[in-house]
């Protein structure tokens, strides 16, 4: 059982930058692929970023067309946590964002939620204009 817990959410400005965190206690994760969706009000939960699992330092990583070039995910083995750091924020990132984890070897990025067994609770990001 893997337990997620998000935190670094908050209220911005457009143009400002946040750190999303994805704590995770049970199990490590190294041996598994993680990502972040994100679900704004009235849409659809949708894909935000992806990262495989990684062996040393080497992994794979998926980002959204709409994130691309601003958004950064990562992994720290060391601290059981992954990261999305998100740069010149957009009133249309608004949303809860999900962490979400798989087991899995593959590097093929999965988009999907039902690929995705374990779930944090959610965090809110709000992009003021």
């Amino acid at each position: 059982q893997v337990q997620l817990v998000e935190s670094g959410g908050g209220l911005v400005q457009t143009g400002v930058s946040l750190r999303l965190s994805c704590a995770a206690s049970g199990r490590t994760l190294r041996n598994y692929a993680m990502a972040w969706f994100r679900q704004a009000p009235g849409k659809e939960r949708e894909i935000v970023s992806t990262i495989s699992w990684s062996d040393e330092n080497a992994y794979y990583t998926y980002y959204a067309d709409s994130v691309k070039g601003r958004f950064t995910i990562s992994r720290d083995h060391a601290k059981n946590t992954v990261y999305l750091q998100m740069n010149s924020l957009k009133p249309d990132d608004t949303a809860v964002y999900y962490c979400a984890a798989r087991p899995s070897f593959e590097v093929r990025p999965r988009t999907k939620e039902f690929e995705y067994v374990y779930w944090g609770q959610g965090t809110q990001v709000t992009v003021s204009s």
